[in-house]
């Protein structure tokens, strides 16, 4: 009985770390180059429509496939802080090749997940997504200012304009 048991829990942590793994593989899509400052406009403005719509004040940062500044907007009375995080965010999300919501729930699993915390440029937390054309990393955007899910929920508004 305790052998079932265990064979069961083990089968389970297996499962459960595999998502996990698999959550955190970056995106097998090459690096582009990056995002033309037009396009990179084109994937704010639905960003900052729709924390418009829902009240929410963000700042939204595009960055290049290699993290730098492509281009950056704050709404009116957005926290200060927001500003450097929307940049970091989107840096994590183009230079990781992954949404930066994949380390914030690998670090939320604990266990090996911990280890983002020693990944230098890293930010766990939602709201920076890579931008893809032509199914290249081109950039990516990144949202402060609301909770994790509001900036999660603008980002992927800018990013699904992205074509």
């Amino acid at each position: 009985m305790l052998r079932k048991r265990v064979t069961k829990i083990s089968r389970i942590l297996l499962f459960v770390f595999g998502a996990i793994a698999s959550a955190m593989a970056q995106m097998p899509n090459p690096y582009g180059p990056a995002i033309s400052l037009e396009e990179a406009k084109k994937a704010a403005a639905p960003a900052l429509a729709e924390a418009a719509k829902n009240k929410w004040t963000v700042a939204v940062a595009i960055v290049g496939p290699a993290g730098n500044l492509i281009y950056y907007e704050k709404m009116d009375n957005t926290q200060l802080g927001s500003a450097e995080v929307a940049i970091d965010k989107a840096r994590t999300a183009a230079l990781f090749k992954r949404p930066s919501k994949a380390f914030q729930d690998a670090l939320a699993a604990g266990g090996d997940g911990l280890r983002i915390l020693g990944l230098k440029g890293a930010v766990p937390i939602e709201g920076g997504i890579p931008l893809v054309m032509d199914g290249k990393i081109v950039g990516a955007i990144g949202v402060s200012g609301g909770t994790s899910a509001q900036d999660g929920q603008c980002a992927k508004a800018g990013a699904d304009t992205v074509k």
